[in-house]
């Protein structure tokens, strides 16, 4: 039967009756599922139907709004139980609760939320404005919170462990931290970036580097919410035991040496044995070397090994769960999916970038092979288990950032030249470590030329043009080079900039 007939056929059916009866038989239906794998219960025509009743009716009325609570709730496997004036919604567990207050045209009077032993807090939260995709995603990030084994002491004492935490990363976001200071700088230079607390079940997260394209279009759009890199700080259970500290390490943050914070010893009365970790977690998984995810084990003490016959990592909590594979791999594919919105074939390695005033270039990505040096792998998340290894690791995040942006600034949505219009073409090849070459054709000459680009840190490059002995200079020098790299951090730019510089020189030839 087709679909215009099946509807039909419903209209036809339930056109005699009450709309309140069959709002009834549709919860009925929800309350009692039919019975299928839990894979596809998501899939289900019912549930995508219910949803879609939802956010048509924009919960106009408290009726509404109560059921879409109830929906939410279920779905992130809480409890919920309405008050018997019908007005008050409470989302419960073992560890907190959610107390949404109502008024009986559907609108939000109040919205308070209480940890175990805690008293309540008043919150501004996105159901007041009816967005409960937001709402829900709170509601799973409060109950992924306390998805650590063991009883609700168990439970309790991670939450702790995570208050505790959580504190000593805003002390030390308070280091060397003047009042005039502003947001990009303490992005690109604070000890911890920039943190932003725990708010209710939004987790603490810390937005570590952002690119200067960001930057200008946050300047040209005043208001607009231009994000950089950011990550996630939550604590995950585990299948073994971790000291982890159970309050503030840091007595005084201004009394440690060169300018790093002094901590408190991890004595038994300051921490406790507990099967969890610390974890810094991305939205979209960051391509590393193999090399820096190394030097995050030496810093964290966790034993995330990577397993040379497996080809993979293997860890407590995985660090990664894709193979190991050349980097450039992994960051033609991780800017595909930024660029484009979705997941895209790696195979290709020859992009068409357009830039005002220049010849269309054409970039063609060699990924390398998977040698220890050129591989890596997409870290989702890096676990730790005391607070002073966070500013290390931040900087390597930095360091990583910086890195993929300028290979990633070669890759764009265009494999294929939609015009016949003059092209400059250039390969991109790792070097050693964390630098790269950028080959060329003499502007003036038929030889090749290279820039070696070798990014030192998130805020210093290196650069040097190689010519032939026999052709003529570019009027470029390696500091000159060096500085167009971090103000625009776009390879394209910059060869744009030495092949402008070079018709200059050609033209007073």
């Amino acid at each position: 039967i087709s679909t215009n007939a099946f509807m039909e056929q419903l209209c036809l059916k339930y056109q005699q009756r009450p709309w309140t009866e069959t709002l009834r038989l549709v919860y009925f239906c929800m309350d009692n599922p039919l019975r299928r794998p839990v894979s596809h219960v998501p899939d289900s025509p019912l549930l995508s139907c219910m949803e879609k009743i939802e956010r048509t009716l924009h919960a106009k009325s408290m009726f509404s709004v109560m059921n879409a609570l109830e929906s939410l709730s279920r779905q992130t496997g809480l409890n919920v139980h309405v008050s018997p004036s019908g007005t008050a919604c409470y989302i419960t567990s073992m560890m907190f609760y959610l107390e949404v207050q109502l008024e009986k045209d559907g609108n939000v009077m109040d919205v308070r939320l209480a940890h175990f032993g805690e008293a309540p807090v008043q919150l501004f939260l996105f159901v007041r404005m009816k967005n409960y995709d937001a709402f829900g995603k709170i509601l799973e990030d409060l109950s992924n919170m306390y998805q650590i084994p063991g009883n609700s002491e168990m439970k309790a004492k991670g939450y702790l462990a995570l208050q505790a935490l959580e504190k000593d990363l805003y002390s030390m976001s308070l280091l060397d931290r003047t009042q005039d200071v502003n947001r990009v700088t303490e992005i690109l230079h604070g000890k911890v970036g920039l943190l932003v607390p725990r708010t209710g079940g939004t987790p603490m997260n810390i937005e570590f580097y952002i690119s200067p394209y960001q930057i200008l279009e946050a300047q040209l759009n005043p208001g607009s919410q231009v994000c950089g890199t950011k990550t996630v700080v939550t604590v995950e259970g585990t299948d073994m035991l971790h000291k982890l500290p159970l309050s503030p390490l840091i007595a005084d943050p201004q009394s440690g040496e060169d300018r790093n914070p002094a901590f408190l010893q991890l004595t038994d009365e300051l921490s406790m044995d507990l099967p969890a970790l610390f974890v810094l977690k991305f939205h979209q998984p960051v391509p590393m070397f193999s090399s820096s995810i190394e030097d995050i084990q030496r810093l964290t003490g966790i034993q995330n090994l990577i397993d040379n016959k497996k080809n993979h990592l293997v860890s407590g909590i995985q660090i990664s769960g894709l193979k190991l594979a050349p980097l450039y791999e992994l960051i033609v594919q991780s800017a595909l999916k930024e660029k484009c919105g979705e997941d895209l074939s790696t195979n290709e390695s020859c992009f068409f970038v357009s830039l005002p005033d220049c010849p269309k270039h054409c970039y063609f990505i060699n990924k390398g092979s998977e040698k220890s040096d050129l591989a890596g792998a997409l870290v989702s998340k890096i676990p730790f288990s005391h607070p002073k290894c966070v500013p290390g690791v931040i900087e390597i995040l930095r360091h990583q950032v910086a890195y993929n942006t300028l290979i990633s600034s070669c890759v764009s949505d265009k494999h294929i030249n939609e015009d016949d219009s003059e092209l400059l073409y250039f390969e991109v090849v790792p070097h050693r470590n964390t630098s790269f070459c950028v080959f060329f054709l003499h502007p003036v000459e038929e030889n090749l030329a290279c820039v070696i680009i070798d990014v030192i840190t998130s805020r210093e490059v290196h650069c040097h043009l190689q010519l032939n002995p026999r052709d003529p200079a570019l009027s470029c020098s390696d500091d000159f080079i060096a500085r167009a790299v971090k103000r625009c951090m776009s390879v394209p730019v910059v060869m744009r900039a030495i092949f402008r510089n070079a018709a200059k020189v050609k033209a007073d030839n």
